[in-house]
């Protein structure tokens, strides 16, 4: 009898083991990291990469982040640069991509760079990820393991509910902590903020020494800047105080609402709540309603994903 789900694996060495050999034979394998689960493939394999698109529904001139276990082996595939060297020292293994020249021989599939001269690249601090980037040894292509544009997912269920058996595993190992995908930052030329995420631009901007430019709206250079992402499959209105007829309520801070993302106003507990609200909310069948919140640290990030989740449907 054909199976409707994914294998699922543990973060022991043998499950570790059985995701390593799986991405070496093309496989798809989902696995956890601080943000959200990644859908991942060999980033060297363009036909394992292609999968990756096609079970996503992912357009192709959306770039991936290529995830590695430590910044020697980014530097393979990238000239590396001082500003690389002060990021990876201070956030390395952490929630920050870094968007950097592709050397040559860089020995990635096309499709990963979507064509662009540069890569993004990761290191993350899930001790599952890490393992199994260590046992896999190379570069792994992954973006975050749901259907292109829906909300991402958090949770191992989040992926078997999305993706199905179009994933060969799942590496469970619980929930995500931070919640939210990387902070991506381009270096290819002046530092400019590609896409906020877990790791906020302020504490960027402090090791750096100077004040990130912002990314130009419309133009795709990093994953994650497409106008409608991360959205569920009803309508969602922003910086709602009460809910309307049909609605229900994403509440912030001490307010009535039906789910609330942080009662003491906390906005890294917000952030690490954010797309598994959205799930639970969404799963009603009504629209929803979210309360406004601020425009500062991990806020800037959270606005960002709800102000896509909100935007017209291409």
């Amino acid at each position: 009898m054909k199976t409707t789900e994914p294998t699922c694996l543990t973060p022991t060495p043998d499950g570790i083991a059985q995701a390593a050999d799986l991405l070496r034979t093309g496989a798809l394998v989902a696995f956890p990291t601080e943000t959200v689960y990644g859908l991942g493939a060999d980033a060297r394999n363009g036909r394992a990469v292609a999968t990756v698109f096609e079970a996503k529904g992912r357009p192709s001139f959306n770039p991936l982040i290529v995830h590695v276990h430590d910044a020697t082996q980014a530097r393979r595939f990238c000239h590396w640069s001082d500003s690389a060297e002060k990021l990876a020292t201070a956030f390395w293994p952490g929630p920050v991509s870094l968007v950097l020249p592709l050397r040559e021989e860089h020995g990635l599939s096309s499709l990963v760079t979507a064509g662009l001269p540069t890569v993004a690249l990761r290191v993350p601090a899930h001790p599952a990820a890490r393992a199994l980037l260590r046992a896999f040894d190379g570069p792994v292509a992954a973006p975050s393991a749901n259907p292109s544009g829906k909300i991402s997912p958090t949770t191992a269920r989040h992926v078997a509910e999305g993706l199905g058996t179009k994933v060969a595993a799942i590496l469970d190992d619980g929930p995500c902590s931070v919640g939210l995908e990387s902070t991506i930052v381009g270096l290819d030329a002046a530092p400019c903020l590609l896409r906020p995420g877990g790791l906020p631009a302020e504490e960027i901007e402090r090791v750096l020494g100077q004040t990130l430019s912002r990314a130009t709206e419309g133009k795709i250079s990093a994953p994650g800047q497409l106008v409608s992402h991360y959205a569920p499959d009803g309508h969602v209105r922003l910086n709602a105080t009460s809910a309307q007829a049909g609605e229900v309520l994403l509440g912030f801070g001490h307010m009535d609402c039906d789910l609330n993302l942080s009662r003491d106003g906390d906005l890294t507990e917000a952030a690490s709540a954010l797309f598994e609200s959205l799930h639970q909310l969404d799963a009603t069948g009504k629209a929803i309603a979210v309360a406004p919140i601020p425009q500062h640290g991990l806020g800037a990030a959270i606005n960002d994903r709800l102000r896509r989740a909100a935007a017209p449907r291409p």
